[in-house]
């Protein structure tokens, strides 16, 4: 039985590395969509001439979350079988796509997720040390209360089964979406696994925007966003909606 699946791409500003990126992507799977989350650097006018993808643009900058967004509800409207949500910043392989595919294919997990810290790469670069103590600090929290095995809460390098993307119903449009992910996969007992994928850190300098380059309040919103999700979770999860964190 063959999977349609679809490689998916959120782009923000990414004149520099998106061309290379989508060639190599192109490679490795036949169905592209790119959300262009409002660029203004000239990645939006880049896109548009390209024809060997498909492309859905957010007329202002909505956020990393809303991006995934748009790509899980146009694999659902779209049909397809399995999503792989890879970032366009160059610290993604694309030459993995096949690999998270399969990995859902014969494992029967519904979601594999990518992790930076699942081994060691020859190749790994260092991150940056308070990122590394945000996505531990994180990562630590999910596995005590939802029960995980996590080693990576943050990799953008995913692949979801699509029937599973059905039960779940983000709102979350910032870079903390993942967490809502994960709290509402907990609840609706989707099945998950983690692939190694190296660490590459290209711009250790790469910004989230705002005051979110401070460690301190990004950690403060990760939290937030968590309370949010388990506060919102329907009665039937009513041991993870208790849940309060920080």
């Amino acid at each position: 039985m063959s999977h349609r699946l679809l490689t998916a791409l959120p782009v923000y500003n990414e004149l520099k590395s998106v061309n290379s990126v989508l060639d190599e992507v192109r490679q490795n799977c036949e169905h592209v969509l790119v959300v262009d989350d409002g660029s203004t650097d000239g990645s939006s006018e880049l896109l548009e001439r390209r024809d060997d993808i498909n492309l859905v643009r957010h007329p202002q900058n909505r956020g990393y979350g809303s991006a995934l967004i748009t790509a899980f509800n146009y694999a659902i409207e779209h049909d397809y079988d399995l999503l792989v949500t890879i970032d366009c910043d160059g610290q993604h392989q694309p030459k993995r796509i096949d690999e998270f595919a399969q990995a859902i294919i014969t494992s029967g997990v519904d979601i594999v997720s990518g992790s930076r810290y699942y081994k060691t790469f020859d190749d790994d670069t260092l991150p940056p040390i308070e990122r590394r103590i945000v996505n531990e600090t994180i990562t630590k929290v999910l596995n005590e209360r939802l029960g995980f095995e996590l080693t990576d809460a943050f990799c953008g390098f995913k692949a979801y089964r699509v029937s599973a993307l059905r039960q779940l119903k983000i709102t979350e449009t910032g870079y903390a979406m993942p967490l809502e992910v994960w709290v509402q996969a907990a609840c609706a007992g989707l099945t998950i696994m983690e692939l190694p994928v190296p660490r590459i850190y290209l711009d250790p300098n790469r910004t989230f925007g705002g005051t979110l380059d401070q460690a301190d309040i990004r950690l403060k919103y990760y939290y937030e966003v968590l309370n949010k999700a388990f506060q919102a979770l329907p009665q039937d999860c009513t041991k993870l909606s208790s849940i309060r964190i920080g």
